[in-house]
């Protein structure tokens, strides 16, 4: 399993814009993903760029309107739109809008449009008025209709000195909308999964809370790996600031009782729960409306258990005779095994991810893990240090493996 753009034929149309300099780094962050990128450019975006720079970044031929009249005119546009896994055309210019939505084929790119059989993907960029107008927004309606799909544009200072929409979206947002496009008709297609991630927060005063050092990481690589497997994933995050996967839910969390209020109501419908969220364990019996003053001293705080998510689950798995699988985490300081496997059977799981948080570079706050599978039949498997996304990649395979394999 890999990261769904890997692999695939991407057609990328540059247009005239004085963006068309991002569509060169766009052109290379594809190629560096594992896309093989053939480029169309027009006439008018050979004014700001050149074939050469986008040969240069995608090692692939830059295609430009000569070359439909080429010695292999007739069929070129038919080879390279029939060819392809997705087309993106970025920036794209007002013009070039209006040609798309009226069928306009007067050059190499929309004829190549016209021919395309695959996703049309639209990334507009020009100037905020050109983009308000009642032109361009009634050409946008038409191909959104049509089934394709618009991009952005962002808003900010524009060429002209003008504030308002019309920059085109930064690449690295158009590669994760992309990724999410390629991964529609994957293994988990129509299967939805539901993760957790973050350390929840127990609010002592309006100030202070108790929490732990998990960043999330792991499970937002969890939520990446089953959308790139076209599962539809509701992610249950506590605080923290990691990138938000493109396409999956996001239910924004503090406490244990408020991930549970969401795990609960998220898992009827469900095929999954992968419970990556480290969860306190003890919150504070009483709750400070006002914050407490250190003049007043030190204060006594005593602590009582939170509710266990994964028991809440267990006893709704049990009640409601549902084929539900779970898959929790532990991360253990010490007897890694048996205290992972204990909570593996009192809480029913299908598999735990259990990991040693002393060992190096592993654990809170990294980009690697180095972690135990232990399963509910008793046989595990043991995995080196490598990056979470990884890690993430291993553990949705064993839900293809259940949900998808097993079930043929």
């Amino acid at each position: 399993m890999a990261n769904p753009i890997r692999g695939k034929q991407v057609v990328l149309g540059v247009t005239g814009s004085i963006a068309a300099y991002k569509a060169a780094d766009l052109a290379s962050k594809l190629t560096q993903q594992g896309a093989l990128v053939t480029t169309l450019l027009t006439n008018s975006a050979r004014e700001f760029v050149t074939s050469l720079t986008f040969q240069s970044v995608t090692g692939q031929k830059a295609f430009v309107d000569e070359d439909l009249w080429g010695g292999e005119g007739h069929i070129v546009h038919v080879q390279i739109g029939h060819s392809t896994d997705l087309m993106i055309i970025a920036p794209a210019s007002a013009n070039t809008i209006a040609k798309l939505a009226h069928g306009i084929a007067d050059n190499l790119l929309t004829i190549t449009a016209l021919a395309a059989t695959c996703p049309l993907v639209i990334a507009p960029a020009m100037d905020a008025g050109m983009f308000s107008h009642p032109a361009t927004q009634e050409n946008i309606r038409i191909l959104k209709e049509r089934g394709a799909m618009i991009i952005g544009p962002d808003e900010g200072h524009l060429a002209s000195g003008l504030e308002g929409p019309g920059r085109m979206t930064q690449p690295q947002e158009i590669i994760d909308e992309l990724r999410f496009i390629l991964s529609k008709n994957g293994p988990l297609s129509e299967m939805k999964i539901v993760v957790t991630a973050g350390g929840t927060r127990e609010a002592i005063d309006p100030v202070r809370f108790i929490s732990n050092h998990s960043s999330g990481k792991q499970g937002y690589a969890v939520a990446q790996a089953a959308l790139d497997l076209g599962a539809s994933v509701s992610l249950i995050s506590a605080p923290g600031n990691q990138t938000i996967p493109t396409g999956c839910q996001l239910i924004r969390v503090e406490s244990a009782a408020e991930m549970c209020d969401a795990v609960m109501k998220e898992i009827p419908l469900a095929a999954a729960l992968v419970m990556s969220a480290a969860v306190a364990d003890f919150k504070p019996v009483k709750y400070a409306n006002d914050k407490i003053k250190k003049e007043e001293g030190i204060p006594s705080v005593f602590l009582e258990p939170t509710k266990d998510i994964l028991l809440e689950v267990a006893k709704y798995k049990q009640e409601n005779k549902t084929k539900l699988k779970v898959i929790g985490f532990a991360a253990e300081s010490q007897d890694l095994r048996s205290n992972a496997t204990k909570k593996m059977t009192a809480k029913a799981l299908d598999m735990i991810v259990a990991n040693n948080i002393t060992e190096p570079n592993a654990g809170f706050n990294v980009d690697t893990n180095k972690v135990l599978f232990i399963f509910s039949d008793g046989s595990t498997e043991e995995l080196p240090l490598m990056q979470k996304s990884e890690v993430a990649e291993k553990i949705i395979n064993y839900l293809v493996s259940w949900l998808v394999e097993g079930a043929e």
